[in-house]
């Protein structure tokens, strides 16, 4: 469909963390993958949760729980992993649940900046019939200084991750 509506819809995967529903826009989205083993990362920042093997790629993790202040839990087989573009890579970042791909017309989604002015990793919020979602950005997720560390980490010098 290529009329003027289908233009201005957008598509948002939703998930859960502790409870709590988030979004992000499905233009980010690279792959949806079942939870896999994360190896540590010495000398990561606090905000990577370890790193996981992507069909022979190496992809961060980033602990998301921890930027929510949603509590620690363990790995468990149910969990999902969202494998995203943060800024120039891949990252994954580790849900209790993928729930569903919704398309909502954009006038049903605020820019975050025109609700909380100054508000972090947020792009905006999604008006749902049954609630609001926050949708977050994760080209903003990492600081400056957290993506230089991971990418220092990694060995990759000084090129930022996000």
């Amino acid at each position: 469909m290529t009329d003027a509506a289908s233009l201005s819809e957008r598509e948002i995967l939703l998930f859960k963390i502790g409870g709590a529903r988030y979004g992000l826009l499905s233009a980010d989205v690279h792959e949806l993958i079942r939870a896999v083993a994360i190896v540590s990362l010495p000398r990561a920042p606090v905000i990577v949760e370890g790193l996981i093997n992507l069909r022979g790629r190496v992809v961060p993790v980033l602990d998301i729980r921890s930027r929510f202040g949603a509590p620690k839990k363990p790995l468990e087989p149910s969990d999902h992993m969202i494998v995203a573009f943060a800024g120039t890579g891949l990252v994954a970042i580790r849900v209790d649940q993928a729930t569903e791909l919704v398309r909502l017309d954009e006038r049903h989604i605020e820019a975050a900046k025109r609700i909380a002015p100054g508000i972090e990793h947020v792009a905006g919020v999604a008006r749902l019939p049954d609630g609001l979602v926050l949708i977050h950005d994760l080209r903003t997720f990492l600081t400056e200084a957290e993506a230089l560390a991971l990418n220092e980490a990694l060995g990759s010098g000084p090129r930022a991750v996000s």
